[in-house]
C-alpha cells in the first residue's frame, strides 16, 4: 500500500499539471477538436479580411500614439500571434485601437515631446526637429509602457481579478470612450488642415490644443485639406455602397485598404509633397526587428499610466468579447482573457509593439465574414508578415492626410454614443450622472486623469445610493404571500398591530444610524421620547413609593400571580415574545399611551451582509423597541451566520425570533392579535 501513493501521487500530479497547462494555454484544448471541413475557409476568409483592415489602421493609429507607422505593423502582428494561443474569445480582433492609442499619444507627447530634440541647422542656424532621435526615443518609451500593461494585466489574471471590469460600468465605459473620440478628433485635425501644432499634457491640454487649432486655421495648407475631404467622402461612400450590398459579396470591400494604395500612387505620380507640401508618411522599414529590452528608466514615469491602460484595454476586449460568446454560445474566462492580453503585450514590449485593444470594427468584419475561432487572427498575421518584410516600404509617398482621414471615419460608431444622454435622460439619472462626469473629467483633464476621476465618482454613487435607500412599509397583496410597499400599491394592507420594514439596500456602517433613524420615523413614534417619559414616569413612581414604605409601619410585599400556558398558540408566542422586564410596570400602569403596534418585522432579504456597527445599531433597535413593549423579529437567513460571529444573539434576542420568509412570520400573527404582549 505504501508503495501505492508515489504512484497515486505521481497521477494526481500529472493530471493537474495538465489542466492547468490545458486552462492556460487554451489552443491545446481546441485545435485538436477544430472542424476544419466546417471552419477553414470561413476562418481563411476573414482572417484575409480583417488583415486587410489591420494594414491601414495600424499605420493610421501609429499617428495617433506619436509613434513611426511601421510601430503600428508590429502591434498588429507580434501581440495578435501571441492572442492566438492564449485568448479564450473566438472572434475579437485584438491589436491597435484608436482609444489605446491615443491614450499612448498622450504619453509620448509629454514625456518625449518634440520641442526636446530641437537641433540648429548648420547652415541657417535655425532650429529643427530631429525627427530620427524623437521617434528612437518615442519608441523605447511606448516598447517600456507596454511591458508594464503586460506585467499588470498576467498579474491581475493570475490573482483572479477579472472581476476588475464590473467596476467600470456600460455608462462609464462608454462616455469614457466617447471624450477619447474628441480627443482623437482634434488631434487628427491638424494632419487634415496640415499645420504644426504645440503638444500639450496635462489638464486642460486638449482645450489648448483647439485654441491653437483654431488660431492656425488661416494658415491651412489647402492642398492637404482638399486631400482629407476627398478621402473622407470618398470612404464614407464606399463603405455605404459595401453596407447594401451586405451578403450579396463574399467579403467586404476593402474600403480603407483601397483608399492607401490608391492615394499612394496618386501622391507618387503628382508628386504631392514636393509640389504642394503634402506631408507624407515617409521611409518605413522592411523586415523584423530582433527582440530588445524594455527601457527600466521609464518604468517609474509611466508606472501608472501604465495601470490605467491595462484595465481599459481589458474592460473593452472582455466586455465585446462575452457580447460575441453569448450571440455564439460559448464562454470567455475574463481571467485567461487579462493573461492573454498581458502576454500579447509582454512579448510586445520586446519588439518595439505598443499596447493593444479590442476593435469592434475588426471584430464586427471578422465575425461577418465567416470566422469561427482565432485560427483568422493566424491567418491575418500571416498577410501582415507579407506585408511587414516585402511591402510595407510601398507606402512611403502615403500622405499622412489619409490616415487621418480612415482614424476620423472610424470613430463614427463612438460617435453615435452620444446618444446615450436622450436614453439615459429617460432611463436612469445617475448613470446619466456618471457618463456626463467621465466624459466632461476626460475632456478637461487627460485621459488618465479622467478615468480616475470617472471611477471615482462612479464609486461615490454606490455609496450615496447605499446611504439613501428607499425605505418603506410593507403590506399584504389580498391576504396572498406578496408584501409590497403600503404607500405605492393600493392592494396592499398593513396587518393590523404590525409594521413590516424594509430597506432597498443593505446595512452598514455607511448607512446603519440612517437605517434606525428611517424605522423610528416611518413608525410614527418618538421612540426617544417615549422611553424618557418612561424614565420620568418611573423615577417619580419610585421616589412616592419610597415615601409610602416610610410612613408604612409593616412592608408591603408584591403579589403577582402568573396564569396558566393555556393552548398551544399561547406557549409559541410565550416562546416568540421578548422578555419583559418582571419588576416594572408597564406604560399603561405608568399612565403613558402605548404605541398603536405591538411587533415589528425587518425585513432583512434585501441585505447580503452585515458588519459590527450593523449589528450594534440592530441590537440597540431591539433595546429601544423592548422598553416601549413592541416586538422586533427579522426575516431572512442570509446573514445568520455573520450574526453569530457578531455575538448578536442572546438571552433577549434568540434564534425564535429569526424567520426564513416575511410570510412564514405573518403567520405567526393571528396568535399575537389573541394574545397581545402582557403589560
Amino acid at each position: 500500500t505504501f508503495n501505492a501513493f508515489p504512484c497515486l501521487f505521481s497521477r494526481c500530479s500529472a493530471s493537474t499539471a495538465k489542466s492547468l497547462l490545458f486552462r492556460f494555454i487554451p489552443i491545446l484544448t481546441w485545435l485538436p477538436r477544430y472542424p476544419v471541413k466546417e471552419w477553414l475557409l470561413g476562418d481563411i476568409i476573414s482572417g484575409f479580411s480583417v488583415g486587410i483592415m489591420h494594414l491601414p489602421q495600424g499605420l493610421a493609429y501609429s499617428l495617433l500614439a506619436g509613434l513611426p507607422p511601421v510601430v503600428g505593423l508590429y502591434s498588429a502582428f507580434y501581440p495578435v500571434l501571441v492572442y492566438f494561443f492564449f485568448g479564450t474569445s473566438r472572434h475579437i480582433s485584438v491589436g491597435p485601437f484608436a482609444v489605446i492609442s491615443v491614450m499612448i499619444g498622450s504619453i509620448t507627447d509629454s514625456l518625449e515631446p518634440s520641442g526636446k530634440f530641437m537641433e540648429a541647422d548648420n547652415d541657417t542656424n535655425v532650429p529643427i526637429l530631429n525627427e530620427a532621435k524623437r521617434d528612437a526615443a518615442r519608441v523605447q518609451l511606448a516598447a517600456a509602457l507596454t511591458f508594464l500593461v503586460g506585467i499588470f494585466q498576467i498579474a491581475l489574471g493570475l490573482l483572479q481579478f477579472g472581476f476588475l471590469a464590473t467596476y467600470l460600468s456600460e455608462p462609464l465605459v462608454r462616455g469614457y470612450t466617447t471624450a477619447a473620440a474628441i480627443q482623437v478628433l482634434i488631434s487628427q485635425l491638424k494632419y487634415v488642415i496640415g499645420v504644426e501644432l504645440e503638444e500639450y499634457a496635462g489638464p486642460l491640454a486638449l482645450i489648448y490644443t483647439f485654441l491653437e487649432l483654431c488660431s492656425k486655421l488661416p494658415k491651412t495648407n489647402v492642398g492637404t485639406l482638399v486631400t482629407s475631404l476627398i478621402a473622407i467622402i470618398s470612404i464614407l461612400i464606399v463603405k455605404k455602397i459595401s453596407d447594401k450590398l451586405g451578403k450579396r459579396i463574399p467579403v467586404p470591400i476593402p474600403t480603407e485598404l483601397l483608399t492607401i494604395i490608391i492615394a499612394t500612387g496618386i501622391s507618387y505620380g503628382a508628386k504631392l509633397n514636393g509640389r504642394f507640401n503634402i506631408s507624407v508618411v515617409g521611409e518605413i522599414p522592411s523586415g523584423l526587428v530582433p527582440p530588445k529590452a524594455p527601457v527600466v528608466s521609464y518604468f517609474g514615469q509611466v508606472i501608472g499610466n501604465a495601470f490605467a491602460i491595462a484595465v481599459v484595454s481589458y474592460v473593452i476586449c472582455v466586455s465585446l468579447g462575452k457580447i460575441f460568446a453569448f450571440k455564439h454560445g460559448y464562454k470567455v474566462d475574463s481571467n485567461q482573457e487579462l493573461i492573454a492580453l498581458g502576454l500579447s503585450n509582454f512579448v510586445g514590449g520586446f519588439f518595439q509593439c505598443y499596447s493593444i485593444g479590442c476593435s469592434m470594427s475588426r471584430s464586427l468584419v471578422q465575425e461577418s465574414t465567416g470566422g469561427h475561432s482565432q485560427v483568422s487572427a493566424a491567418v491575418s498575421c500571416l498577410l501582415l508578415l507579407v506585408t511587414i518584410l516585402k511591402i510595407s516600404e510601398l507606402f512611403r509617398e502615403l500622405p499622412k492626410a489619409i490616415l487621418a482621414a480612415i482614424i476620423l471615419v472610424n470613430l463614427k460608431g463612438m460617435f453615435k454614443q452620444f446618444k446615450d444622454i436622450h436614453t439615459l435622460w429617460k432611463s436612469n439619472f445617475v448613470d446619466l450622472l456618471i457618463w456626463l462626469v467621465t466624459f466632461v473629467a476626460t475632456i478637461l483633464l487627460n485621459l488618465d486623469m479622467g478615468l480616475g476621476v470617472a471611477v471615482v465618482f462612479s464609486l461615490l454613487t454606490v455609496i450615496f445610493r447605499t446611504q439613501m435607500p428607499h425605505y418603506s412599509i410593507l403590506g399584504q397583496v389580498s391576504k396572498t404571500g406578496i408584501y409590497k410597499d403600503a404607500a405605492e400599491y393600493q392592494k396592499a394592507e398593513e396587518i393590523p398591530g404590525v409594521k413590516i420594514f424594509r430597506s432597498s439596500a443593505t446595512i452598514y456602517f455607511a448607512n446603519a444610524a440612517l437605517y434606525e433613524e428611517a424605522l423610528k420615523t416611518k413608525c410614527g413614534i418618538d421612540v426617544e421620547h417615549l422611553i424618557e417619559k418612561k424614565k420620568k414616569a418611573l423615577k417619580k413612581k419610585h421616589n412616592k413609593d419610597k415615601k409610602e414604605e416610610k410612613k408604612a409601619k409593616e412592608p408591603r410585599g408584591d403579589t403577582t400571580a402568573n396564569g396558566p400556558s393555556g393552548s398551544v398558540d399561547d406557549q409559541k408566542y410565550q416562546n416568540l415574545k421578548q422578555p419583559q422586564s418582571s419588576d416594572q410596570p408597564g406604560l399603561m400602569a405608568l399612565g403613558l399611551e402605548k404605541p398603536p403596534f405591538h411587533s415589528i418585522i425587518l425585513d432583512f432579504s434585501p441585505v447580503n451582509f452585515v458588519d459590527t456597527v450593523s449589528i450594534k445599531t440592530l441590537k440597540n433597535i431591539f433595546k429601544d423597541f423592548q422598553e416601549i413593549e413592541v416586538n422586533v423579529f427579522l426575516v431572512g437567513y442570509s446573514v445568520i451566520s455573520q450574526l453569530e460571529r457578531g455575538n448578536f444573539f442572546s438571552q433577549n434576542i434568540t434564534k425564535h425570533h429569526l424567520f426564513a420568509s416575511l410570510h412564514h412570520a405573518v403567520m405567526l400573527y393571528p396568535v399575537l392579535r389573541t394574545h397581545p404582549p402582557p403589560h
